[in-house]
Parts: structure tokens; sequence; C-alpha cells
């Protein structure tokens, strides 16, 4: 049964781990579907980071639009698939770092998070994308 529109933004809301697909554009490859952390408010843009010359960040740029699929197994199987075009790319701020790592990781764990990953990673990019086309379904107790 689909999702009513509050049912699905309020289920994007919830710190799940997205699938993201770009279009590869490439002859005889696959679009690049990858596990990725992303933000969400509801009636607000998805953002997600990225690294600034990442194969993954180089596509969306080239494609201008990508695709994530979110989805559970319990205590029902849910899923939100949600699709749309690219709206901004910045530069990553540690701000926006310590956002999205507070989301997944215990509390504990963000601050050593985040000091590792803003020295790692290199150049990272916030890129937004403004939702346009959903696709949603709660399957119930399969």
């Amino acid at each position: 049964m689909a999702l009513s529109r509050e049912e699905r933004e309020q289920f994007l809301t919830e710190p799940h781990i997205a699938a993201l697909a770009v279009d590869a554009g490439e002859d005889g490859r696959a679009p690049l579907t990858v596990p990725i952390w992303y933000q969400y408010a509801p009636g607000g843009d998805i953002w997600i980071m990225t690294g600034r010359d990442s194969r993954k960040g180089r596509l969306i740029a080239r494609a201008g639009r990508f695709s994530l699929m979110v989805e559970r197994v319990e205590p029902t199987v849910r899923y939100v698939s949600v699709e749309g075009p690219v709206t901004e790319t910045v530069p990553a701020t540690r701000e926006k770092l310590v956002e999205m790592s507070s989301r997944y990781l215990a509390a504990e764990k963000v601050d050593g998070y985040v000091d590792f990953a803003w020295k790692e990673h290199g150049d990272q990019v916030v890129i937004r994308m403004r939702p346009q086309r959903w696709v949603s379904s709660d399957l119930g107790q399969v």
C-alpha cells in the first residue's frame, strides 16, 4: 500500500542508510548505486555529502539529478524511493559533517569520527536534491 505524503516524509526523517543511484552515462556501465548517509526535513530538500572528486560526485554533477531508496524490514517492510534534480552543490563545512554524523552515530562517537573524517576524507561537498518523484509502499507484515 502506498504511503501518504506525510508518512513518506516522516519515514525519510528517520536515520536509515540510503541507496543512492545515479546514471553512469558510460557505455556498458549500469547506474552507480552506493550506500550513503542523507539528511532530510519534511517539505525540504534532501542533502548528502561526498568527495568533491569522487566518482559519485562527478556523476551527479554530470547528470544533474540522482535518486535515493530507503528501506526497512521491521516492524513492517516499508520503502521510499525519491528522485529529483540537484538544486545546489556547495563546499561541506565541519558543522554539516557534525550534523550528519550526529544523525547516524552515538553521541560519544561523533567527535572522534568528525575529527577523522575532516582530516582524511579530502574535500567534501554538500549536494542538495529537490524531491520530485516518489515511489513508496508499506507491505505490512509479510
